[in-house]
């Protein structure tokens, strides 16, 4: 058996390697020149690996890079450096600033807050007080669980978030009957939550904070820049429409003669200065991000301000440095150095002429473009496949005739982005699908007659969502 899973790693490790290799081998074709050629191989590269996956996704991103500094930028080792009038080379430079991308550091200071909100138990405590309200009737638990994850999730790490919310909800869950059918909802309303609840914000999963690359200050589609508020104006109510599809979905689906559940989480406030320090930290950043258009800071320079003030007083600690998810911020990294040369060589614009969308209506693309996104998540990384479709439909965007007369690259980069988060039918789909599967009290068949209807009902409600946008 190992051998066979050797074999079948070697299979996917030649496939990933060798395809690239065959372009680079062949001339330049399809009006390509040489260092769209070059970076189209890269790019294929990507596709294969994050699809096949013989190695960490986060590790593919960085070979991009790696891979692009090597072949097509200024600092090409000169023995196959791309010659003169054929394509320009893009700035090394310019590459490695994808590590320290406005995207990146926003992203950073979101892992600085969650990680010391999780140190100090304020998530803990956020939950114990929104949990009460809703009282111990099944359904209005599910539906507690569901909110309490999204609400979460927009700020924290949907996997995180979900592991805490499982853990919450263990004990209650363990001493229900193994048949009884409010067991699957109560697991279920936690992945659910996650998933939808990332939406919400730029923060909330990577695919959001690579859209923010095409659709935020400075982006290079020509869309009126969208802010950390301005997004979640928009988002915000899609994430509570959904929530409430869901929680009705989970009720008709998993109906139970269960009327009482009881949720208790034992945590309470911790009352030394650096928690305090968390608390106040906490607040003023989400309300810095959340007016950003009253006082002119972008979202990505008021992310470094918690950094500074946790690593000044000490919430936050060398040891904790070494526990952030280091391995995301590679991954989104990857994914914005990927798009950025793709758009900045030309290539994005080309691949999308290959491909006959000018015959289509703006509306069939940006129906075709939500499904690909959708149908690619369930089965591969929802950043993964955002890295890959963002650049393509920013293009399209900026050059499709059809797609301007529907408001341009704004529905094409949404559609996109919200498809990703709601691809969520199987457990390989997203990680808190893969932690509720784990706890053994779910199917992949309670997923999937959850997640496909969740999924057509959020594509659905995101169409609408974008024709109102525009």
């Amino acid at each position: 058996m190992a051998r066979r899973s050797l074999l079948a790693r070697w299979w996917r490790v030649a496939v990933v390697f060798l395809v690239p290799v065959a372009i680079l081998a062949v001339p330049a074709f399809a009006g390509l020149d040489e260092v769209q050629h070059r970076l189209l191989a890269i790019f294929v590269f990507a596709v294969l690996a994050w699809v096949l996956e013989p190695f960490p996704i986060y590790a593919t991103s960085i070979t991009v890079i790696a891979a692009q500094l090597m072949l097509i930028s200024d600092e090409t080792p000169r023995w196959w450096a791309v010659a003169d009038g054929d394509g320009e080379a893009l700035s090394h430079v310019d590459i490695l600033a994808g590590f320290a991308d406005p995207v990146i550091i926003l992203f950073l200071g979101g892992f600085f807050l969650a990680a010391s909100a999780t140190k100090y138990k304020l998530d803990k405590n956020l939950a114990r007080i929104i949990l009460k309200p809703f009282g111990t009737r099944t359904p209005m638990v599910v539906l507690a669980l569901m909110a309490i994850t999204a609400l979460f999730s927009m700020f924290m790490s949907n996997t995180a978030t979900a592991a805490m919310m499982l853990a919450v909800a263990a004990p209650v869950i363990a001493s229900m009957e193994a048949g009884d059918r409010a067991r699957r909802a109560l697991v279920l309303a936690i992945p659910v939550g996650a998933n939808i609840g990332g939406i919400g914000t730029p923060i909330g999963t990577p695919p959001n904070a690579l859209a923010v690359n095409y659709l935020g200050p400075g982006n290079r589609v020509g869309v009126d820049p969208i802010t950390f508020g301005g997004w979640m104006l928009f988002a915000v109510p899609f994430v509570i429409l959904m929530l409430v599809v869901a929680w009705a979905m989970l009720g008709w689906r998993f109906r139970s003669g269960t009327t009482h559940v009881a949720l208790r989480i034992d945590a309470s406030w911790e009352r030394s200065p650096r928690a305090y320090i968390t608390y106040a930290t906490f607040a003023v950043t989400v309300l810095l991000w959340l007016t950003s258009g009253w006082h002119g800071v972008t979202s990505s320079v008021v992310a470094i301000l918690p950094i500074a003030v946790l690593l000044l007083t000490g919430v936050m600690t060398a040891v904790d440095l070494r526990e952030l998810n280091w391995e995301v911020l590679w991954l989104v990294a990857g994914g914005v150095v990927l798009g950025n040369a793709m758009f900045d060589t030309g290539l994005s614009a080309a691949l999308v002429d290959m491909v006959p969308f000018h015959a289509m209506s703006g509306v069939a693309v940006v129906v075709a473009v939500g499904l690909v996104a959708w149908a690619m998540s369930t089965v591969i990384s929802n950043t993964a496949t955002a890295a890959l479709l963002l650049p393509l439909v920013a293009a399209m965007g900026a050059s499709l005739p059809a797609l301007q007369e529907v408001g341009g690259a704004l529905p094409a980069l949404i559609m996109t982005t919200f498809a990703c988060s709601l691809a969520m039918a199987l457990p390989v789909s997203t990680p808190p699908n893969s932690l509720a599967y784990s706890t053994g009290k779910v199917s992949t068949m309670d997923m999937v007659r959850v997640g496909v209807p969740l999924g057509i009902v959020g594509l659905a409600a995101t169409g609408a969502l974008v024709v109102l946008l525009v």
